[in-house]
C-alpha cells in the first residue's frame, strides 16, 4: 500500500485530496491543526485503520518532529507522496501593516513547506513525489495580498530549486495554482466571495473568468492525484494551472 502524507487535510482542497488518494487504496497521513475533526475524516475513509493522523501547526518546527515520530511508531518506513495543501491568507497593507504580521503567510506557507518536505524525504526510499499548492497569485496582483502571494511565488521557485536537488534520489517535485476555488478559504471574510455581485459581474458576466464558475476541490485533487501517480514520471519542475482559463484573459 502506498502512503501519501497531505496537509492541511481537514478542510478545501487538502480534505478532497485526502478522499481522492484514500478512495484510490492509498494510506493517507493526514495532518491539521485541529485533531478530533481529522480523527472522524479518517474513520470515514475507505480501510479507516490504515491512516494516520498527525495534530499540529503547519508552521512549527514540533509538529514536522510529531510526524516522523507518528511515522516511526506506527511502523511507516516508506512514504510514496507528500502533498503540502495547508496555507494561511492575509489581508496586510504593504505600507500600514506592521511587519512581523506581514510575514505571517510568507513564514507560515513557505517554511512550512520547507520543514515537511524536509521530513518526508528521508522516508523516500524508492523515489516519490512531492507536489505543493501554490496559487495564480504567485503570478497576479491584487491589493492587499502581497505576503500571500510573495509566499505563493516563493513556493513555486521552491519547487523548482527542489526538483533539480532531488533528482538523483528519484523524488519529482512539482506544484499546482488554482485559481477561485470554492472553499471555506473563500469565506474568510464571514461571507463566500463567490456569491458576491463583485465576483458575479467581474469574472462570470464580464468574461475574465472563461469557464464562468469556480472550481471544485475534487477538480484540484484530481490534479494533485495525477502528480503523484503513474502518468507523471516525467514531470518535475513544474507548476500546472488550474483556474478555469482566469489567467489567459486580459
Amino acid at each position: 500500500m502506498k502512503t501519501a502524507i497531505i496537509t492541511g487535510a481537514s478542510s478545501g482542497i487538502g480534505l478532497a485530496t485526502v478522499r481522492r488518494f484514500a478512495t484510490e487504496g492509498w494510506r493517507v497521513v493526514l495532518l491539521a491543526r485541529r485533531r478530533a475533526l481529522l480523527e472522524d475524516i479518517a474513520a470515514s475513509l475507505p480501510n479507516p485503520e490504515a491512516h494516520e493522523v498527525v495534530d499540529g501547526d503547519y508552521s512549527l518546527p514540533e509538529t514536522s518532529e510529531k510526524l516522523t515520530s507518528r511515522l516511526a511508531a506506527r511502523g511507516i518506513d516508506t512514504v510514496d507522496a507528500l502533498v503540502n495543501c495547508a496555507a494561511i491568507i492575509g489581508a496586510d497593507p504593504i505600507m500600514d501593516c506592521p511587519l512581523e504580521q506581514w510575514r505571517i503567510p510568507l513564514d507560515t506557507i513557505l517554511n512550512g513547506a520547507i520543514r515537511m518536505t524536509r521530513a518526508a524525504v528521508p522516508f523516500m526510499k524508492n523515489g516519490g513525489r512531492i507536489v505543493h499548492v501554490t496559487s495564480i497569485h504567485a503570478y497576479r496582483a491584487e491589493a492587499l495580498s502581497s505576503s500571500y502571494a510573495t509566499a505563493k511565488a516563493a513556493i513555486g521557485q521552491y519547487c523548482r530549486s527542489a526538483a533539480l536537488e532531488l533528482a538523483d534520489r528519484g523524488i519529482l517535485v512539482n506544484a499546482v495554482a488554482p485559481g477561485f476555488v470554492d472553499t471555506p478559504m473563500s469565506s474568510a471574510s464571514g461571507s463566500s466571495e463567490l456569491e458576491t455581485e463583485w465576483f458575479k459581474n467581474d469574472y462570470v458576466k464580464g468574461r475574465h473568468l472563461p469557464l464562468r464558475r469556480a472550481g471544485r476541490p475534487e477538480e484540484v485533487a484530481g490534479v494533485l492525484f495525477f502528480l503523484c501517480g503513474p502518468d507523471a514520471t516525467y514531470i518535475t519542475g513544474q507548476t500546472l494551472i488550474v483556474d478555469g482559463g482566469l489567467t489567459i484573459t486580459f
